[in-house]
């Protein structure tokens, strides 16, 4: 068997479950109003950001849509892993893509920050008081909690991998030791912030895929087979999740969706030494947090001035006139050309 076909076959697996089962999901998320109880609208004091915004469609359409994604791996890797127990032969071997030297902490840390995001999703959705209102505290929460994952996970580089550099294209490695574990946190925490894409049907599920897309082939060209047929497992039910989440959406990402996501990208970055290409495989990601920075900032030094109408970058062009529709498909494009020139850069330097 082909390694092409060891990737193509589990990803086309994961697609069709995550089809199958979210009718399912769907029913559960809507009989129990698995939504905001509060609107993003009702603390954003400016006006002209509630026009850009259907306040109603937020307490009315489920969060949780990032289960569709993760839920579909896990199903597929346990189909593959019984078929493997059943008739373990060749062919269902090569199909199992667990490794422990490849995938197994890249599926750590997807099961667990879903987890750490679906914990905050309930918690807006279920909680009471304050706590439905996303408030600062709660963000630190949120960061503090990363932070310790991010410990976990540097430190399981550095200590059990042996990986302490970084590879900066056209250079080569740079040994940073002991500071590889920070490095790696403040990385995590960075790609993490890009979740703030998820603020328009269908951007978020689209950007992503074709990242994860992108991560597919750079493995597959570094002979990460195992890595490469996680990837693009995770494409593929990030794709199933899209097919419900394009306008009007059937439900969004949530944060179940976006810390798993964004935190795995950040290990799958390092695994695959490209993290300094991050900024151009993910570039809708990166300018979309940038756009925040720079907006907080510019407001911070500037005596409240603005960059742009609104933050993130998205909603600015929302206010310059441009439809949900069109952002979100100029987005892909975007998407689509920068994940591809990363993937040129990866193999050329």
């Amino acid at each position: 068997m082909t390694n092409a076909l060891k990737i193509f076959i589990p990803a086309t697996i994961t697609f069709i479950v995550g089809i199958l089962i979210t009718p399912i999901a769907s029913y559960y998320f809507y009989k129990y109003k698995m939504w905001r109880k509060v609107s993003r609208t009702d603390n954003v004091p400016e006006s002209a950001f509630h026009s850009l915004h259907d306040g109603a469609s937020e307490t009315t359409t489920p969060r949780t849509g990032g289960m569709i994604i993760w839920g579909s791996v896990i199903l597929t890797i346990f189909i593959f892993g019984f078929i493997d127990f059943i008739l373990n032969n060749e062919i269902t071997n090569k199909l199992y893509f667990i490794s422990r030297g490849q995938t197994v902490l890249p599926l750590f840390t997807l099961l667990t920050a879903s987890i750490i995001g679906l914990a905050d999703d309930l918690l807006q959705i279920f909680g009471s008081g304050k706590w439905t209102t996303d408030p600062i505290k709660l963000r630190y929460i949120k960061i503090s909690i990363i932070v310790f994952l991010g410990i976990i996970i540097g430190w399981w580089f550095f200590a059990k991998l042996g990986i302490s550099d970084i590879y900066i294209p056209w250079f080569g490695f740079i040994e940073l030791g002991y500071l590889f574990i920070p490095f790696f946190i403040f990385i995590m925490l960075g790609v993490w912030s890009t979740s703030v894409i998820d603020g328009v049907d269908g951007l978020s599920g689209g950007v992503l895929s074709s990242v994860f897309g992108a991560y597919t082939l750079i493995a597959f060209f570094h002979n990460q087979i195992y890595l490469a047929t996680f990837c693009a497992v995770i494409t593929g039910g990030t794709l199933a999740f899209l097919w419900f989440n394009i306008p009007p959406a059937r439900f969004y990402m949530g944060e179940t969706g976006m810390i798993g996501l964004t935190v795995t990208l950040s290990v799958v970055a390092f695994l695959t030494d490209t993290v300094l290409l991050l900024p151009i495989i993910a570039f809708p990601l990166f300018i979309t947090s940038l756009s925040t920075i720079i907006q907080m900032t510019s407001r911070r030094f500037r005596n409240g001035k603005k960059v742009f109408l609104f933050a993130p970058l998205h909603h600015h062009f929302e206010a310059l006139g441009w439809s949900k529709a069109k952002i979100t498909m100029r987005y892909w494009i975007v998407s689509i050309i920068t994940a591809i020139i990363g993937v040129i850069i990866s193999l050329v330097n």
